[in-house]
């Protein structure tokens, strides 16, 4: 964006909004004891780091998180992580669902949410009310946004994707004129005939600069603009979701244009997706690069000792702080935070999402005189495709792996959800377990 571009805009009239999702059923067992957005993402990041680091990296700095289910684990994170001078007006502040005496329903969708804070938001001066979600991977400079929508004349923006035929059929697709302004909406068409009308023009798509047969249709990201004046207007009816129910709606009554994203852009929605963007990150050119400074991700500060490797040989992974590896063999994985790798250990296409502290030298041998093992991975372990989640003991001699098992299982010790096991919070694994 040009730097005119970026003067135009008064960071201070936006108003920043990320919904906390509800039960994220399809990210469980990451969401049994925590909310979607709390789900650590390439060893030492929450997801909501991600639109948290993109609203302070464009300058917003005005952030309301709204939560529901298991929010405690988010509400420590933000709490500890997001801290503005005194003297500024910023802020990331949570907002949870509560029972009023009005009002005794949870967040119904997220129109809902937004409706039930509306008396909140209104009380600041703002006018660009910016709705994100909490669960998605990208790096985006919203000021872009802002600067199409006030170009436009806007009464509503909605960032929107670029995707192929495979995509198109489980997201809510745009069609869109000439100028960029939304002329139908389709939340998840299945019908070719439905879909054969939202393809992108040739024109547009040579304007683009896309290749002709390649994504030729527009998603939305579930990123929304909203003027203030219009905020009120559209929330006051029982309508309960912005993709499903609002954004159909406005379309027919309203000006509502498409900003195209062209970036790196993930939905963390599945325990399949959630394993292969993370799995992404330890390639030679990841998709998305957390090593980009112009625009850092941020989470919190930890303090952690540099990690320590003992002889061991790793490909292609990540290793965050804290960590002590022990001869082992580890590649295409992730180890997370404090994590301990005993020696003679083979760990292949793993997430391993750390621990929350270190254990005691005494609580150790407790353990072991109670024959269970030490929080982390035992020695002479084999462990592929699989997600280890946060204080896990994984014992000695221990083989873990989804070959030859159900696409989906549910087990005392752990889950399989879209072929890769998964280790369970606290979860324990006895010395000698075959998985």
């Amino acid at each position: 964006m040009s730097q005119t571009g970026r003067q135009s805009i008064n960071i201070s009239k936006v108003l920043c909004v990320i919904m906390g999702g509800g039960q994220g059923t399809r990210l469980f067992p990451l969401t049994k004891e925590r909310a979607k957005p709390a789900v650590p993402l390439a060893g030492k990041y929450r997801l909501v780091d991600i639109p948290i680091s993109n609203c302070i990296n464009s300058g917003f700095r005005r952030i309301y998180v709204l939560t529901q289910f298991n929010s405690t684990s988010l509400h420590g994170h933000i709490s500890r992580t997001y801290k503005f001078d005194q003297f500024s007006s910023g802020f990331v502040e949570i907002l949870a669902a509560q029972q009023t005496f009005t009002n005794t329903s949870w967040y119904e969708g997220t129109a809902d949410a937004v409706r039930k804070n509306l008396v909140h938001f209104l009380n600041h001066d703002f006018d660009y009310l910016l709705i994100l979600s909490g669960d998605q991977l990208y790096r985006m400079d919203f000021r872009k946004v802002i600067t199409e929508h006030i170009e436009n004349q806007a009464d509503i923006t909605i960032a929107t994707l670029p995707v192929g035929r495979k995509e198109a059929s489980s997201l809510g697709l745009m069609q869109i004129a000439a100028d960029q302004r939304i002329t139908n909406f389709v939340e998840k068409p299945k019908d070719e005939s439905v879909l054969q009308p939202l393809r992108i023009p040739a024109a547009l798509q040579a304007s683009l600069g896309m290749a002709p047969e390649g994504e030729s249709y527009l998603a939305s990201m579930g990123i929304y603009v909203f003027n203030r004046k219009l905020v009120s207007e559209m929330l006051d009816n029982p309508l309960s979701d912005f993709g499903k129910d609002i954004i159909p709606h406005a379309i027919k009554s309203h000006r509502v244009y498409s900003h195209i994203f062209q970036g790196y852009w993930e939905d963390i929605g599945t325990i399949r997706s959630f394993f292969e963007a993370n799995l992404d990150l330890v390639s030679e050119l990841p998709r998305f690069n957390f090593f980009d400074m112009e625009a850092p991700v941020f989470s919190r500060p930890r303090f952690l000792p540099g990690s320590k490797i003992n002889g061991a040989q790793i490909d292609h992974a990540l290793v965050t702080d804290g960590c002590i590896i022990n001869y082992a063999r580890i590649s295409n994985t992730i180890v997370g935070l404090r994590t301990t790798v005993g020696q003679g250990t083979e760990l292949n296409r793993c997430i391993i999402l750390g621990g929350d502290y270190y254990e005691s030298a005494e609580s150790v041998a407790q353990h072991e005189r109670d024959g269970l093992p030490r929080i982390g991975i035992g020695a002479h372990c084999k462990i592929e495709n699989a997600i280890i989640d946060k204080n896990a003991r994984i014992g000695n001699n221990v083989t873990i792996s989804p070959a030859g098992k159900s696409e989906n299982v549910d087990h005392a010790l752990y889950f399989i959800r879209d072929g890769i096991v998964i280790i369970p919070k606290n979860g324990i694994i006895l010395h000698g377990t075959v998985i």
